[in-house]
């Protein structure tokens, strides 16, 4: 079989599709075929090496993955050759074949397709891990979200939707207005705009229930000022450290060197709450 391999950081141009053996399932085990594997911004990430948690090099990216059972391993009980699968891979999904742990596999309904189901763990985990399992988002409940766009940003309005929230603002870049707005958001041009002036004008000067910011930097502290009393901020990325293709160390530094501290005593005066979400690295995956 084939796989993506990042062999060291650098740019695309880094990248490289080696040939490996195909992987035999242990005991508790399925191998599954890759028709379809998500790709993230993580992923861009590890490959300049800004993520922190990924395997040393060379490792094959991958978070997500969808396909279908090639074999089941001993003890593997409701799963067989043929079945269509969405596996949660961790790592190693840009490959043609993976063997993995059979927990981390579930059953797709012919309702679903590959493309449509590889593009949905981590997103979707990690709004609804933010907004639902951390926030208990309720019905009337207002949201900020930056990246509005992205893969995280839709599966935010979209949740938002399903749970009644009655206003999301989303900051994104111009051209993405038309794509933002379609989802019932309140779009915010990042070049023109100040969202926290958005975010008080629209909530009577109180500010958002919840403020979701993959950016980093000095832009988590505007995030913050973005809520009101009681509000609450989820923090889960960077995207502030990554300038270009390649790995740039003074606009990663740059990001590190303005990454506010939160005051303790100031945060229970506001009765805010701030979160920092990394879904790769929780402990307990039941989550």
């Amino acid at each position: 079989m084939r796989k993506v391999i990042y062999p060291k950081v650098g740019g695309v141009d880094s990248i490289r599709i080696v040939e490996a053996d195909d992987p035999v399932p242990g005991p508790g085990q399925v191998t599954v075929r890759i028709h379809r594997a998500g790709i993230n911004f993580a992923d861009l990430m590890m490959r300049q090496g800004l993520y922190g948690s990924n395997p040393d090099y060379p490792f094959t990216p991958g978070y997500e993955a969808a396909g279908e059972v090639i074999e089941a391993g001993d003890g593997v009980e409701g799963l067989q050759s043929g079945d269509r699968v969405l596996a949660m891979t961790g790592f190693g999904g840009y490959s043609e074949q993976i063997a993995l742990d059979a927990s981390r596999v579930i059953p797709l309904p012919d309702s679903i397709s590959f493309d449509q189901a590889a593009a949905i763990p981590v997103t979707y985990g990690t709004a609804y891990h933010m907004l639902v399992h951390l926030g208990n988002l309720a019905n009337g409940e207002t949201v900020l979200v930056h990246h509005a766009a992205g893969g995280v940003g839709t599966a935010v309005a979209q949740i938002c939707e399903a749970y009644g929230a009655s206003l999301v603002v989303g900051t994104a870049s111009s051209p993405k207005r038309e794509f933002v707005e379609s989802m019932g958001v309140r779009f915010v041009d990042r070049e023109v705009e100040d969202f926290v002036d958005v975010c008080k004008e629209m909530t009577e000067g109180k500010g958002v229930h919840h403020a979701i910011d993959p950016v980093g930097g000095s832009h988590v502290m505007r995030s913050y000022k973005a809520l009101r009393r009681g509000g609450k901020l989820y923090y889960f990325g960077a995207s502030a450290a990554v300038k270009g293709d390649k790995k740039s160390t003074l606009t990663a530094l740059r990001m590190w060197a303005t990454t506010p501290r939160f005051d303790p005593l100031k945060m229970m005066s506001s009765n805010k709450a701030v979160f920092g979400v990394h879904m790769g690295l929780l402990d307990d995956e039941s989550v």
